[in-house]
C-alpha cells in the first residue's frame, strides 16, 4: 500500500491549493479526485470575482491552471472515487483505484447542488440551467429568468440577478419565504422581482437552450407555462461527507465541523472548502481554506515526528 505524508481528498480549488502548499512544503502528497480537476468551478463560463484576472477567466481554465501548478511542485494525483477512510497507526484511504495511507488527511470533497430532478434539467445544464447566479448571472443581461427556491441562497441569487436581468421570477413551493427578514425586505423592495407562490417546476422547456418552464400550483394543481431564458436552481447544497461521517464530527446538515485552523474532531484530519461548516462557498474562500489546512497539516506532522 502506497504511503504518503498527507492525502488530500477532492480536486476543487480548496484541494488543489492544499496539494500545492503541501508539496511546496516538501511533503510527499497525494490528491484524489473522482472527476474533473477544478470541482464545481469548471461549470462557470466566466469567473469574474477571483482576484488577479481583470477580464475574468473561465472556471475550466482556472481549474486547469491550479492543477498544473500543483503538479509542477510535486503533487501526485489519482482519479478515483473515495469509498472509505479508516483510522489506524496511519489513516487508510480506500478508493476505486486501491488504498493509500498517510499520517495527515485533508478533506476537500466539496458539496453538490441539490437538483430539481425534473425533465430537461440535466440536458439543459449549462445551456440556461445554472446553479450559480454569481457565476452566470451576467450571461442573462436584459433577459427574463427564474430562481427556484425561497431560502437565503435563492433570494441572494434573485437580488444578484436583478442587477443583470430584465425580470426575475422567484418560484417557491410555499406561500412565504424562508429567507431572513433583511433579505426578504430587500427582495420585496426590488421592482424587478416577481414572486410565484405555492408552485413547483414540473419541466424545463427547450431543446438546445432554455425556453421556459412548465409549472404546477401545489394548492390548485393547475398547470401553467412561463417563458424564461434562464433557470437558477437554489434549493440547497448537499456536502459530500457521507463516507467520513464515522471519522469526523458533522453538523446536522452534514457539513464537517472545523476550527479556525481547519482541524476536525479527528487528530490529523483537516477539512477545507465547501464541505466544512460555515464555508463562504466562494473560490477565493476555498483557496484560503486549502492553504490554511495544508499549513496546519504540516505543523501537525512536525509535532508528530
Amino acid at each position: 500500500m502506497a504511503k504518503y505524508e498527507v492525502i488530500t481528498i477532492g480536486g476543487g480549488p480548496a484541494g488543489l491549493t492544499a496539494g500545492l502548499y503541501a508539496s511546496r512544503a516538501g511533503l510527499r502528497s497525494l490528491l484524489v479526485e473522482r472527476g474533473m480537476f477544478g470541482g464545481q468551478m469548471v461549470n462557470a463560463a466566466l469567473v469574474e470575482n477571483y482576484p488577479g484576472f481583470i477580464e475574468g477567466i473561465s472556471g475550466l481554465e482556472l481549474g486547469s491552471l491550479m492543477h498544473q501548478q500543483a503538479v509542477k511542485y510535486g503533487l501526485e494525483v489519482v482519479t478515483a472515487e473515495v469509498t472509505g477512510l479508516a483510522q489506524g497507526h496511519l489513516y487508510s484511504v480506500s478508493t476505486t483505484e486501491g488504498s493509500f495511507e498517510a499520517a495527515a488527511i485533508i478533506i476537500a470533497a466539496g458539496s453538490e447542488y441539490r437538483k430539481l430532478w425534473v425533465i430537461g434539467e440535466e440536458r439543459l445544464s449549462g445551456h440556461g440551467v445554472s446553479y450559480c447566479a454569481t457565476c452566470d448571472g451576467f450571461l442573462f443581461r436584459d433577459w427574463e429568468v427564474a430562481v427556484i427556491g425561497g431560502g437565503d441562497t435563492a433570494i441572494t441569487d434573485a437580488l444578484e440577478l436583478s442587477r443583470h436581468a430584465k425580470k426575475v421570477y422567484v418560484i417557491h413551493r410555499r406561500d412565504q419565504l424562508r429567507a431572513g427578514q433583511v433579505l426578504q425586505q430587500q427582495a420585496f423592495a426590488q421592482p424587478k422581482l416577481e414572486f410565484i407562490w405555492s408552485t413547483v417546476v414540473e419541466e424545463i422547456l427547450g431543446e438546445q437552450l432554455v425556453k421556459g418552464l412548465r409549472l404546477r400550483n401545489v394548492k390548485t394543481h393547475n398547470f401553467s407555462t412561463l417563458e424564461v431564458a434562464g433557470v437558477f436552481v437554489a434549493v440547497g447544497l448537499t456536502p459530500n461527507s457521507q463516507c467520513f461521517s464515522n471519522t469526523v464530527k458533522l453538523d446536522d446538515a452534514g457539513y464537517i465541523i472545523t476550527d479556525e485552523t481547519m482541524a476536525t474532531s479527528a487528530l490529523g484530519i483537516f477539512a477545507a472548502g465547501d464541505i466544512r461548516k460555515n464555508s463562504a462557498r466562494q473560490i477565493a474562500a476555498a483557496v484560503g481554506d486549502g492553504a490554511t489546512a495544508a499549513m496546519s497539516a504540516f505543523k501537525y506532522l512536525q509535532e508528530r515526528s
